[in-house]
């Protein structure tokens, strides 16, 4: 596996014998002080071009990088390009992210991310910018109204997965489970860990960063909500995310002056454990 300096070397290397090529800056989890350095983290790389259509007409200008794996172009087949990406992971490993735009949206794009730093500026035309943090990223401070609005999406879509259960439709069921519900869990546990850090950390894309803020028996806990393919698994994981989604919000409610819909967690609670027992044949609830 190429070493960092390599990479670097072979990025920068390649800008300075380009002259379509006028700057190069990088963001993501590698300019993040914060981030977990390890062998599977991107080259999130920008080359600040002075226009994109002759990159794109002749691309063997890329293999310069070395012998890829897989590379996929997600702008491939629109029509205008305001930015370019070519998203390539190699042979041995690395793997970089590499952004063709016009130099005349360097100011646009220099405020978008408070990681970004500049490896490259030919011209001396960039503006000076802060040294990166990840601040952007942080854990938000709820409103009551996020609050109520998240509560009320968890207690209403699981009324869906009971109903998918009943009728043995376990694809419907898994997805309401975890395209809908899940996420309101996750967000509560987000909050959670907002408050007890002042709002000033960040849990990562996906929440990969949460297992290191929770207590070990609250992450068993999240754990247990991710089911198999059974039914029986996915109702206890179904309960078993009330269960954790309950305390957490009660204690998010509690800390900033929020009210939990008691009444909501009641009427539905009850009416998911009527619907588990009911019997497949039924005609009325």
């Amino acid at each position: 596996m190429r070493s960092d300096q390599e990479m670097f070397d072979l990025v920068l290397n390649m800008a300075r014998r380009d002259d379509r090529i006028r700057a190069v800056a990088m963001n993501g989890s590698r300019t993040n002080p914060n981030a977990p350095k390890d062998l599977f983290q991107d080259f999130d790389i920008v080359y600040m071009v002075t226009e994109i259509d002759s990159f794109i007409q002749d691309e063997k200008w890329i293999d310069i990088f070395g012998e890829r794996i897989i590379m996929q172009t997600p702008e491939k087949l629109t029509s205008s390009f305001k930015r370019y990406p070519y998203l390539m992971l190699f042979a041995d490993g690395n793997r970089i992210d590499l952004t063709l735009l016009p130099i005349n949206k360097k100011e646009e794009y220099l405020q978008e991310d408070k990681l970004t730093v500049i490896l490259l500026d030919k011209d001396d035309a960039l503006p000076a910018i802060p040294p990166p943090n990840d601040e952007e990223y942080w854990v938000k401070r709820p409103s009551a109204e996020d609050f109520s609005n998240c509560c009320n999406e968890f207690w209403w879509v699981l009324t869906y997965v009971a109903k998918g259960l009943w009728r043995n439709e376990i694809l419907y069921a898994q997805e309401h489970l975890n395209n809908y519900v899940r996420p309101m869990l996750l967000k509560m546990l987000e909050w959670q860990v907002g408050i007890q850090n002042d709002f000033a950390v960040s849990i990562g894309k996906s929440g990969k960063y949460l297992e290191k803020f929770l207590p070990e028996d609250i992450w068993r806990d999240l754990m247990s909500t991710y089911p198999n393919g059974e039914y029986e698994n996915v109702w206890n994981a179904l309960f078993s995310m009330i269960n954790l989604f309950r305390t957490t919000a009660q204690s998010v409610a509690e800390s900033l002056n929020f009210q939990y819909p008691h009444h909501d967690d009641n009427r539905v609670t009850k009416y998911l454990k009527l619907v588990k027992e009911l019997p497949s044949n039924a005609v009325e609830i």
